[in-house]
């Protein structure tokens, strides 16, 4: 199979590219779409053989349900069925976070296919802000179930060229609206009388959530309620370490090693200087360095996450050292992805 990539600019470049795009779904095809988190490998969500075809090109387990991107908000009532004590709560959060990066489990009706769901009675729900993809689901005026566009537990994609290393001839069209931009999956939730659990850390914040209910703890089970449940998941091929202290970390001798950084990296033309002044040297022990922000800000970090991680993957490294971030805010979210790629 040849895989297509089309690019969305302004004009009828834009609408070529939106059109083939629903021409495809409508087929049953896979097409990759962006949305404002990450790249999704997208089908229409009540075709069983087209979701068929997701575990397929990504190679994932049937056990791991997928989310349900909605056209618009008159579509929750036919996919989900809302009990009446958390309505409330629900509308409260769609009102505030939709078309957005949270995305809700609630009980599934009928027409959902057991396969979307991993023969699970909930279903993953949201509303996608990305301006392409509203624009694909709004022609379509169908559900789609659309999990990241890469094979099963490896580095989430942002860009186009991500999707196209990963399942190129497995797909038939890539459509390409340049780099997402949260960088990290959408925050899980479910409601249950009238509380928040959080399934998924992700962009929406457990602070945010919790002005519209108490948040509450959820107990760890062997069976996956949600997407990104994984013990291992989000990894790179090369293997992935999380250190609290770059300065004392020791690379074995001949040991080619990345860095993954938090703190300030001192940049090319004052290296010497600064090495001089500090006494620095950390950047001599890795053959490449990667800041997720200079400025030291969780969401420009969150954005850059799996960007940086397939850079340091393509390198041919021995190893991946990742400094550990805040655990505050979207820092959670970027330590559960960390810590999720780190598991070996």
């Amino acid at each position: 199979m040849q895989t297509n990539l089309l690019r969305t600019p302004a004009g009828a470049e834009r609408k070529k590219s939106v059109t083939r795009a629903v021409e495809l779904l409508r087929k049953g095809e896979l097409v990759a779409l962006p949305t404002e988190t990450v790249y999704g490998l997208a089908a229409d969500a009540l075709n069983s053989i087209a979701v068929a075809k997701i575990f397929e090109a990504k190679e994932r387990p049937r056990f791991d349900p997928l989310i349900v991107h909605l056209p618009n908000r008159e579509w929750l009532e036919k996919i989900v069925h809302v009990p009446a004590g958390d309505r409330q709560l629900v509308d409260k959060l769609a009102d505030k976070f939709w078309p957005g990066p949270l995305t809700m489990v609630l009980p599934k009706r009928g027409l959902v296919p057991d396969i979307a769901t991993a023969g699970l009675d909930t279903v993953a729900v949201r509303l996608s802000a990305h301006p392409v993809f509203a624009e694909i689901m709004g022609e379509l005026d169908e559900p789609l179930a659309a999990p990241s566009a890469n094979r099963f537990g490896r580095v989430s994609p942002t860009i186009a060229q991500h999707v196209l290393d990963e399942l190129d001839g497995r797909i038939p069209l890539i459509v390409d609206a340049g780099p997402t931009e949260h960088g990290i999956e959408s925050t899980i939730v479910t409601i249950r009388d009238g509380k928040i659990a959080v399934l998924r850390r992700g962009p929406i914040t457990q602070e945010q959530l919790s002005e519209f209910a108490d948040i509450v703890s959820v107990t760890v089970t062997q069976r996956i309620s949600a997407p990104g449940q994984m013990p291992s998941h989000y990894a790179p091929t090369t293997p992935l370490r999380l250190i609290d202290n770059v300065e004392a970390f020791p690379p074995q001798k001949g040991q080619r090693v990345g860095l993954l950084a938090w703190h300030p990296i001192p940049r090319k033309g004052d290296l010497q200087i600064a090495q001089r002044r500090t006494g620095d040297r950390r950047s001599l022990k890795f053959a490449a360095v990667r800041n997720l922000s200079d400025r030291g800000d969780l969401r420009e970090a969150a954005a850059n996450l799996f960007r940086y991680l397939r850079e340091l993957d393509a390198l041919g490294l021995d190893l991946i050292v990742a400094e550990r971030v805040p655990s505050r805010g979207l820092g959670t979210a970027i330590m559960d992805r960390l810590e999720r790629a780190s598991h070996r």
